[in-house]
């Protein structure tokens, strides 16, 4: 079943987008009389389970399989887990455990939830009434202003301190470092150690230290993190483990998020709101979510590897080798692979963050070609608004990164509401789309961090 969608997308005529076909399939199910209910449920640590409900046709036929399967991998990487419960046909249970497992189609995802969650993952087939209840967790995280706090923002290029008393930072400080290079996790603990203490001597005291770091974090231990690539498998457990060190060593609550969840957090302190999705076009896709109780829930929404596109014949993600996922359509990487439709030729030895300034120079000066590409990033954006919106719910997306600065960011954020606007009206009168400014720029990362624990005081 290939959709088409109402506006296309300009450099990209065979995208197919993935809320269309869902919406579709769903819609054909109930039609046929015949649906019946499947309920997946995603356990991860400490008990906490997230589910999903939807309806399928009985039989498992191809389209039945590839909407299933699609929906699971979305699952896996917004919301993570390391045991899968799937509540329905035993078809549909048997193919999801032979796609999801070691040597299946999905191997690379069973291995990266293995290895944030440190259980083997599972899948396990059961009737749709038998699967866990929603148990998430139920603390407000961020939003704790009182007190002298410090927060820390953990980047591949640098990492910012700052210390806070009641909301408002009185000494930021930026210092570049290395972290992908370095081996000996004393070279990541003693960079951050020294912000901390240089951050304190500004304080009488400290009451919390919150932090905001790339990769997957769960319990406060770094279980997936591009900033540790250089260090070796024996050594990891006491990298991961910094967080932890730093708690004792200081002995007041420390609570450390990935940083997409902390950008969403920033936002919502910032616009005063609660509901938020926020997403970061930078080198990869970043996401974070507030739900609207102002929870973050410690999901992954690690958006870079959840399908947005069906298209077949889509480029594959370098890492995972997978099709039609974010990376490839919100990043630095989207521009790079739209280029060569653009007909822009670039000196093949430009990185991508080179190229993205060879196209905003472009924009800048007028470039039909350049304004095509973005064209093309905000009908995928205002397609996957939707999608998104099947499995968080919010009523803010706060949109920023690199690929959004400048003429071209307007181009997409304008682009991305004529599709919500033409297609789904619904939804376009429910969500109201942010990008940065001076308002939202007064809660910065390391600010915001700093209000993720709780106190006594």
């Amino acid at each position: 079943m290939n959709v088409t969608p109402k506006i296309a997308a300009p450099l990209d005529p065979g995208f197919q987008p993935a809320v269309l076909f869902n919406r579709h399939y769903v819609t054909a199910a109930r039609a046929s009389g015949r649906a019946v209910p499947l309920v997946l449920g995603l356990e991860r640590e400490g008990g906490l389970v997230s589910r999903y409900g939807t309806i399928v046709k009985p039989e498992a036929d191809a389209e039945t399989l590839r909407y299933v399967e699609r929906i699971v991998k979305f699952l896996l990487w917004a919301r993570g887990g390391w045991r899968l419960h799937v509540g329905g046909p035993k078809a549909i249970g048997a193919f999801l455990g032979k796609t999801y497992s070691p040597r299946g189609a999905r191997k690379f995802d069973c291995g990266m939830m293995a290895l944030a969650y440190g259980r083997k993952f599972q899948v396990v087939t059961t009737t749709a009434g038998r699967v866990p209840a929603d148990k998430e967790m139920q603390v407000a995280a961020g939003g704790h202003l009182k007190g002298c706090r410090i927060g820390f923002d953990l980047g591949a290029s640098d990492y910012k301190v700052s210390a806070v008393v009641d909301g408002e930072a009185i000494f930021t400080e930026e210092t570049p470092w290395d972290p992908k290079t370095h081996a000996d996790p004393e070279y990541h603990y003693h960079h951050l150690s020294a912000g901390l203490h240089r951050a304190a001597a500004h304080l009488p005291r400290v009451d919390a230290i919150g932090g905001s770091s790339a990769g997957i974090i769960v319990d406060n231990e770094i279980r997936v993190a591009s900033l540790l690539r250089a260090v070796p498998k024996k050594l990891f457990p006491k990298a991961a483990g910094i967080f932890k060190r730093i708690q004792k060593e200081w002995n007041v609550p420390v609570l450390v998020m990935n940083d997409g969840d902390v950008t969403a957090l920033a936002g919502a302190l910032s616009l005063r709101q609660k509901g938020m999705l926020g997403i970061a076009m930078g080198s990869s896709q970043a996401g974070g979510f507030m739900d609207r109780q102002g929870r973050i829930l410690g999901w992954l929404n690690e958006l870079a590897f959840v399908p947005v596109d069906l298209n077949p014949a889509a480029p594959a993600e370098e890492w995972s080798g997978d099709r039609g996922v974010g990376a490839l359509y919100f990043s630095q990487q989207a521009v790079g692979k739209l280029l060569p439709a653009a007909k822009i030729t670039l000196p093949e030895e430009l990185g991508l963050p080179e190229r993205l300034k060879e196209v905003q120079n472009l924009m800048a000066k007028g470039d039909d070609r350049a304004a095509k590409i973005y064209e093309t990033i905000g009908v995928y954006l205002g397609y996957a608004i939707p999608h998104y919106a099947e499995f968080y719910d919010f009523r803010h997306m706060l949109i920023l990164g690199r690929v959004t600065t400048g003429q071209g960011g307007d181009i997409v954020i304008a682009k991305a509401r004529e599709v919500l606007e033409a297609e789904f009206p619904e939804v376009a009168a429910q969500v109201e789309l942010h990008v940065p400014d001076e308002k939202s720029r007064r809660v910065g990362q390391a600010v915001a961090a700093a209000s993720l624990p709780m106190t006594k005081r």
